[in-house]
């Protein structure tokens, strides 16, 4: 019986997992110049977090979630996003209690949706996101959109366009919303059975509906714009302000909404500005939030942040060419012919070991001339050669792979030698 994969996941094997890592290394320095630090919050959660958090009537809860009971009767879920998971923490562990403000937060890891699988698209995808909660200025908004910036050119991917949005304040929403009830309200037979559903439950949703987005309705529909009240006109002219002080460029798209339910002011989309990456041009979306953390049983609290998935960057980078070349590499490789020589080869392997050099040998009883390909394939900086006469006399050659020259060293210098 063949085992195969899941479909929508992917196993990263050696030689692709260090492209990742060092994607990921990029997002841990950029965060921590910002001052972000890490959270790791569980794989799954609750499902009445993502239900009170994300929205009842979103995709991701109605369609998306990987959703189980476990032996106790609970039902839990697989996190489809993070925000929810770390808005729940920062109210459990009374992170609104700390004297500095706002909780600055970056996380690394797999998210999951049952969704079909496509290009940049994956039903187990990883996630870099950071979360600022606890501050109201415009000026987090902004931070959070320069990180983002920051970490895309820190990856290699230039052409990048910020297109902006607000969707105002929770009375700006529900004003917008009865518009659009109003609006959609005579044809909705004409939408898809997702949007008729959508029309009390969350009309926003209507706007970015794959099936029906050249719907003339949805072209014609009142722009939120319309109905921003001046306190949330006020935030968001702050907002680009700042953006242009910087030197951040971009583009403002009234029809630029976010689905979920706790999302309000500023909202952004990363792109690149390449449309024939299809479905890559859109790298990540973010945006404010307000009342998450009180859903959670915490103070009145806001908050910003983004979701980015790690598979885009990498996409991106391929379908430019752009991908780096980070293969593995050792200090030391141990060539060893015979018994005797193999186990001490692989007592010196203990020892350079325990001093800090990565270092390996053949297992496999392969002859000197093979032993040396394998050095040259795991990209030895040195090869070690033991052999009869090496053992008796307690010298070994020391070969630099790059150079070419042999230098003879005794056992007990070799540390030395190699660290020196």
């Amino acid at each position: 019986m063949a085992f195969n994969i899941p479909r929508g996941t992917q196993d990263l094997l050696p030689g692709v997992s260090e492209q990742w890592q060092w994607v990921e290394s990029i997002a841990r320095e950029v965060s921590r110049k910002y001052n972000y630090q890490e959270i790791r919050t569980p794989i799954f959660e609750t499902t009445e977090i993502f239900q009170r958090s994300v929205g009842d009537s979103t995709d991701i809860v109605q369609k998306e979630m990987y959703t189980f009971q476990d032996r106790g009767g609970r039902h839990l879920s697989l996190r489809p996003e993070g925000t929810a998971s770390v808005a729940r923490s920062f109210v459990e562990n009374k992170m609104h209690g700390n004297v500095t403000q706002p909780v600055k937060m970056y996380y690394i890891g797999p998210m999951f949706r049952y969704e079909r699988p496509e290009s940049g698209r994956m039903r187990q995808f990883h996630q870099f996101g950071v979360e600022a909660i606890g501050s109201d200025d415009p000026a987090i908004d902004v931070e959070t959109i320069a990180l983002a910036m920051d970490f895309y050119k820190a990856c290699g991917l230039d052409n990048l366009k910020l297109v902006l949005n607000s969707l105002g304040d929770k009375e700006v929403r529900k004003n917008h919303r009865e518009a659009l009830v109003a609006h959609f309200s005579d044809r909705i037979d004409e939408f898809c059975s997702d949007c008729q559903g959508r029309l009390e439950t969350n009309p926003l949703r209507i706007l970015d509906c794959k099936v029906d987005r050249n719907h003339e309705l949805v072209q014609s529909a009142p722009s939120i714009q319309e109905y921003l009240n001046e306190t949330s006109v006020q935030y968001f002219d702050k907002v680009k302000q700042l953006l242009e002080d910087i030197g951040i460029a971009y583009v403002v798209d009234p029809n630029l909404v976010r689905g979920l339910d706790y999302y309000t002011n500023t909202a952004f989309e990363i792109m690149l500005d390449e449309p024939e990456f299809g479905a890559i041009t859109t790298l990540t979306g973010g945006g404010r939030y307000e009342g998450l953390v009180e859903e959670f049983g915490g103070p009145k609290t806001s908050g910003i942040g983004f979701g980015l998935s790690i598979e885009r960057v990498l996409m991106a980078l391929e379908a430019r060419n752009k991908l780096p070349e980070v293969g593995s590499s050792l200090d030391v490789f141990v060539v060893a012919v015979g018994e005797k020589e193999n186990d001490k080869a692989t007592t010196l392997l203990h020892v350079l070991r325990q001093a800090g050099i990565s270092c390996d040998k053949d297992y496999a009883g392969k002859k000197m001339k093979a032993q040396f390909k394998s050095a040259d394939r795991v990209n030895a900086s040195r090869v070690i050669v033991i052999g009869e006469q090496e053992l008796e006399s307690g010298i070994v050659n020391v070969k630099n792979m790059e150079s070419g020259e042999q230098e003879q060293v005794s056992f007990e210098h070799l540390v030395a030698h190699l660290t020196s």
